[in-house]
């Protein structure tokens, strides 16, 4: 005879006791006393004052050993690189300047020549059109980031006054950009905390319809994130890795989405134990007792995902990496150990006006989602292939897919760096501002100036410094910084200082994006497959099948593959992002099969929890999506706004992060996990569990 649909109470009970091991600690005075000693470890982790190591570099992707990189270090050391200009850029907007415009360039050079670093004068320079004058002006190459900031506002603030009627002054080049891109982040974490914390109060409001209840698991999650701050703050002395504004705001975005995905999941679980059980302690028990294994399958997940970025060579990967690791671990400790206790604490109540009440029907089993669970199971081959289709039509805009953002495209607004630039570009060589330098043997510095001189893109080679034997020369290109053309001419240099000196290096800003590409395209050959072992190595140990996990791990990369592209499709039409930053395909992948994959071991731990009570196939994953549906969309809805708000922050890279994971996320809750994958497991039938037992279960 076929197994009933629904499990009875006793057979319940039964797997409750094979569970008990998972015991929370909730009971009517340790409830207590674990939110007052949560109150208090947070209280001094958030009192502690502990700062993080912060990558002076920003979001930069160079790692240490690449050859840029290399040759600043050595210019730093023989003083090729103690003097970094800023450029102030003039003109009236495609006029010629007049003669009264002249007199006030040259008085101008006159008040900037205080900003100059010693023994360095303020220089200026006419363009061939005569729409455009250049002054540059050398400052520090050594002084720390909050040196270059004040410095460039003063200079910003100098150039401003007393500049004839119609003449418009820009201040770009590297301490500029540095300063704009530092400027991105400030208040930064202000901003994103509070569209992030009305969002998910918004949602959970809706979620639950009571006053209150979504207080306790706001406040339980924003704790974690602040107190992941702290645990963050100490991993950066202990790991090798620091923070910068991409990898604190990431890690915010984490803890608060995947925290809030525990916390739907654990109290669905523990309302449905209420409508069983008249202590509410015991039903907290034996909800944690059954949510647990999944919540933590899930983050275990997400952190050994994350933990292979430590395999990065960018360094922005690896801080996102570990430090979003560590968030996540501190997330899933409230959500298992603080939250059941504050649950308890407030009773049935907090439910109200919907409180849940010992023998009343579980809503879910007859409710929407068993209605989707009917019609998938009983047409799974047309639901299943609409749903490929779906997906593979979404996925096609990838055939016109361009990355690589130059540095005048990193911003959503146009600061005055870029602005600055691109006036620059129109009237004067355009790598004028951020010269390539060759570092070769002092004997070498003739014959390399005359060989990188012959190259086409090279406009001008200038002697630089010299010193322990070595000697640099700065090189001013033609093409646009970070360009492909800038990039072609990067490798023609390297070529031709390699024939003359084999250990030459080439460095310099292009030379360092050049760097970063490689390193990113090299990032993703080797972390794209340890995040799949991983999550696939997770789903064997969890379901005891290898058709489960594989099938699972398939649909998680699908369903990257059709974000992806229809991500690009609204970068490309809709915002008009001239390309992906390089990070963003890796990043992407990473937090959308991890965080991707939960709700697939949320509905497969349910399915094999009801076939292990009996159900065949075909009914175990109707009742899991019967019963998962509702909470798992609601977490996969709120996971989903969380990532956009990544949008908040005026920086592309994150635009494009938070947009794409945010469409997969709602491609993995509405159709991949609600459409695709339970049409899978009907047609697979037993085979989906093999080898395990269940695959031979009648």
């Amino acid at each position: 005879m076929q197994a009933p649909l629904y499990p009875t109470l006793s057979s319940v009970e039964k797997f409750d006791e094979r569970n008990s091991r998972h015991r929370a600690l909730v009971g009517p005075r340790l409830s207590w006393l674990v939110v007052l000693v949560a109150i208090v470890l947070s209280g001094v982790a958030l009192g502690a004052g502990i700062q993080a190591d912060e990558d002076p570099n920003g979001v930069a992707n160079l790692p240490a050993d690449a050859p840029s990189a290399l040759a600043g270090d050595l210019a730093e050391r023989i003083g090729g690189d103690e003097v970094t200009p800023a450029f102030v850029v003039l003109d009236r907007g495609g006029e010629q300047l007049s003669a009264e415009d002249r007199s006030a360039v040259e008085e101008l050079v006159g008040r900037l020549t205080p900003f100059a670093v010693e023994g360095q004068q303020v220089f200026p320079a006419f363009s061939d059109d005569g729409e455009a004058a250049l002054i540059g002006v050398p400052l520090s190459g050594t002084a720390d980031q909050d040196q270059v900031v004040e410095t460039v506002e003063d200079l910003r603030a100098e150039v401003d006054e007393g500049l004839s009627e119609g003449l418009d002054a820009q201040v770009t080049g590297g301490p500029a950009f540095l300063v704009d891109l530092a400027g991105v982040f400030d208040g930064a974490d202000v901003t994103l905390l509070a569209a992030t914390a009305s969002i998910v109060a918004l949602l959970l409001l809706i979620t639950y319809r009571s006053p209150w209840l979504w207080l306790v698991p706001l406040a339980v999650v924003g704790v974690a994130d602040q107190v992941a701050i702290t645990v963050v703050a100490i991993g950066t002395k202990i790991l090798p890795f620091a923070t910068d504004g991409a990898s604190v705001g990431i890690t915010s975005v984490l803890v608060f989405g995947a925290g809030t995905n525990y916390a739907l999941l654990l109290i669905a679980r523990y309302r449905e134990e209420l409508r069983r059980r008249e202590d509410r302690f015991d039903a907290m028990r034996h909800a944690v007792g059954r949510a647990a294994p999944a919540i933590l399958a899930s983050s275990g997940t997400v952190v050994l995902a994350l933990l292979m970025l430590g395999f990065a060579d960018s360094p922005n990967s690896r801080n996102i990496g570990l430090g979003g690791a560590l968030g996540i671990a501190t997330a899933v400790v409230y959500a298992l150990v603080v939250l059941p206790a504050a649950m308890t604490v407030c009773g049935r109540w907090l439910f109200w006006p919907f409180v849940p009440r010992v023998g009343q029907a579980e809503p879910t089993r007859t409710g929407f989602w068993s209605k989707v669970a009917g019609v998938v199971t009983g047409r799974p081959v047309v639901v299943a292939v609409a749903s490929l289709v779906v997906l593979v039509l979404l996925a096609l805009p990838l055939l016109g897919l361009r990355t690589g953002l130059s540095q005048t495209e990193q911003f959503r607004a146009t600061p005055e760096s870029v602005t600055g630039q691109e006036v620059l570009a129109e009237h004067f060589p355009a790598g004028s501002t951020q010269p390539t330098t060759v570092i070769t043997r002092e004997g070498d510095a003739a014959a390399m100036e005359q060989a990188v001189g012959r190259i086409a893109g090279v406009q001008q080679v200038m002697p630089g410094a010299t010193g322990e034997g070595y000697a640099v020369l700065s090189l001013t290109l033609d093409a646009d910084p970070a360009s492909d053309e800038a990039f072609a001419t990067i490798e023609q240099v390297r070529d031709a200082a390699a024939e003359v000196d084999a250990d030459a290096l080439v460095g310099g800003p292009d030379a360092e994006a050049l760097d970063s590409s490689d390193a990113a395209a090299r990032d993703r050959l080797l972390i794209i497959p340890l995040v799949l072992l991983v999550v696939l190595a997770v789903l064997l140990v969890l379901l005891r099948s290898v058709v489960a996990a594989v099938v699972l791990v398939i649909t998680v990369v699908a369903t990257y593959v059709a974000a992806l592209g229809a991500g690009w499709l609204v970068f490309d039409l809709l915002f008009g992002f001239p390309a992906l930053d390089l990070t963003v395909p890796l990043l992407s992948f990473l937090f959308l099969v991890a965080l991707g994959v939960d709700y697939n071991i949320f509905l497969s731990t349910r399915a094999k929890e009801e076939a292990e009570e009996g159900a065949d196939p075909r009914t175990a994953i109707s009742v899991a999506l019967a019963v998962t549906g509702g909470v798992i969309t609601s977490a996969g809805v709120l996971l989903a706004a969380v990532f956009t708000v990544l949008g908040v922050l005026p920086l592309i890279t994150l635009t494009q992060i938070g947009v794409i994971v945010g469409i997969g996320v709602l491609l993995d809750t509405l159709l991949v996990r609600s459409v695709l994958v339970p049409a899978l497991v009907t047609l697979l039938g037993r085979r989906f569990w093999w080898p395990g037992h269940l695959s031979r279960t009648p």
